[in-house]
């Protein structure tokens, strides 16, 4: 079985996904690939519900500041400019979003060293209660059974005791 790289993979990927859709007959013609691989691929592609990167895109060499300029140019348009800004720019709407939510958690204040430690021993001290909790419910159910136990042993004896008993007042 040939395997084939990723970057291939994805080159043919777009090719058979809209706006290009190639056919994968003559795809198969033209790059020796198989026809069922074809199609698997597509019905991948197509289950993820998105394209895959191409390799052409610059998206992975834009700097901190370059993504917040995108971000703060894409904060007032609609989806509809939103899709034409992507398509020029070579983005991908999901990768904006993403980038803004960055921007947004950039000022959230971090948890210092001592704030970490307390929730640790925090952490800590709920799990020794539930544990003990745990093992107190569990006692508690225990001696529920024995207490309900006991109680019905006494009856049986109570009874045993009465049958054998002879009655009051019949022997007389």
């Amino acid at each position: 079985m040939k395997t084939y790289s990723e970057e291939f993979k994805a080159s043919i990927i777009v090719k058979l996904l809209p706006p290009h859709d190639a056919r994968v007959p003559a795809l198969a013609r033209e790059y020796g690939i198989p026809r069922d691989t074809l199609y698997s691929w597509r019905r991948q592609a197509g289950g993820q519900g998105a394209l895959p990167a191409t390799p052409c895109a610059s998206v992975g060499v834009l700097s901190g500041a370059e993504k917040f300029a995108v971000v703060v140019e894409t904060a007032t348009l609609n989806e509809l400019d939103l899709g034409a800004y992507c398509r020029r720019k070579g983005l991908f709407a999901e990768q904006i979003a993403a980038w803004r939510t960055s921007c947004q958690r950039a000022n959230d204040p971090q948890p210092r060293a001592g704030d970490r430690a307390e929730q640790r021993a925090e952490r800590e001290q709920i799990k020794q209660l539930s544990q003990e909790l745990l093992r107190k419910d569990k006692a508690l159910a225990e001696a529920a059974a024995l207490l309900l136990l006991q109680k019905k042993v006494q009856g049986l004896w109570a009874e045993s005791a009465d049958a054998r008993s002879p009655s009051r007042g019949a022997s007389k």
